[in-house]
């Protein structure tokens, strides 16, 4: 094997840990701290009913809400992180691991998407938009809407918010940003000139939280986010971060928190272990996509406009999540759009993100 082919087979290996670094951008924030054994933690998929069937593979669901309490006031003047929260979950992304860990898909979830949530007591649903289901009763809720609206069996769940996020991307020495063109966003204020960019914690931030940069809103910052974690990914700090034991286990634990109140499956060992078994997964063998969309809902009271999901299209995609087979064949040559267009949706592999 040629030596940068050795190399890329260990960027992918890292993918998972790029994924937990990243999960703010799925977010636009997070809620609290989520991750050790305390009385009052939160059972995601023990109340559960009526699940998806287990398939081929594991999928987990990367999530955060917009909540800002973990950071200081000063940190959400300089990066520009106030406002008042909803306790939604802004954008959420499934990431399907292969059964033989040679293969990553993950699919994003805009936040306005139109959903049928289920009503805690009784088999009846009410019409909203998909960020709304966390606000009503947590993550229970936002797996059972999540599952019930794709069919895939959700097998983990993880969150996390501003403050880790910041502080992970400043453990790993920054994530580089590449853009071709200006961003500038009037609510985050991101102004990045053309141009390679190290961005530290608060301004990657700023990064993957700006969605008023374009027309493209939601659908141009999901295809930021998914540029984020290829270059985490391609970095040298991530890797030299994993490959300390003591460094890699600060991470996670950093990542992960420290003071649960979600039971999200995992534990800092089991997510450096998958993490590890991922080694040699390159980055053209992982799948960046959206939920293909056909437009917009009618207004509906209460929820406003929502984006309505390609059935067909949409369908196709988590019956091959569920089937533990690739979304795009193998030798797709596809292209992120920019801007992305609504209706023509791509999945791209993580060798052909680079630049805005």
């Amino acid at each position: 094997m040629k030596r940068n082919e050795r190399r890329r087979g260990r960027r992918g290996g890292l993918l998972l840990g790029a994924l937990a670094l990243g999960l703010v951008t799925f977010s636009g924030a997070a809620a609290g701290p989520v991750a050790a054994a305390l009385p009052t933690r939160v059972d995601v998929f023990g109340t559960l009913k009526d699940r998806p069937a287990a398939g081929p593979g594991t999928t987990i669901l990367l999530m955060g809400t917009d909540g800002r309490d973990t950071i200081s006031r000063a940190e959400k003047e300089q990066f520009h992180a106030g406002g008042v929260a909803c306790d939604c979950s802004d954008v959420m992304m499934l990431v399907h691991v292969s059964r033989d860990h040679d293969r990553i898909s993950v699919v994003s979830l805009p936040r306005d998407s139109y959903a049928d949530i289920p009503d805690a007591d009784s088999a009846r649903t009410h019409p909203a938009k998909l960020n709304a289901a966390y606000h009503e009763g947590g993550p229970a809720l936002a797996v059972r809407t999540i599952e019930s609206m794709t069919g895939v069996r959700i097998d983990h769940f993880l969150q996390i918010d501003f403050r880790r996020f910041m502080d992970s991307v400043d453990a790993v020495g920054g994530v580089e940003v590449c853009t071709s063109r200006q961003l500038t966003d009037s609510a985050t204020k991101l102004d990045l000139a053309p141009g390679r960019h190290r961005l530290a914690g608060g301004p990657a931030l700023q990064y993957v939280r700006s969605r008023h940069v374009d027309n493209a809103a939601d659908l141009g910052r999901i295809q930021r986010q998914h540029r984020f974690l290829v270059n985490t990914l391609r970095g040298a700090g991530l890797r030299d971060a994993l490959a300390d034991p003591g460094r890699a286990m600060d991470l996670v634990s950093t990542v992960l928190g420290s003071d649960a109140r979600v039971d999200q499956g995992f534990g800092p060992d089991q997510l450096l272990s998958l993490a590890r078994d991922l080694r040699r997964v390159p980055l053209s063998r992982t799948e960046f996509g959206t939920v293909p969309i056909a437009g917009f809902n009618p207004v509906i009271e209460g929820a406003g406009s929502t984006l309505r999901w390609d059935e067909e299209r949409a369908g196709e995609q988590f019956r091959a999540m569920r089937e533990d087979r690739p979304l795009t064949p193998a030798d797709s040559q596809t292209q992120p759009l920019d801007p992305p267009d609504m209706k023509v949706q791509t999945v791209v592999h993580g060798d052909t993100l680079d630049c805005d």
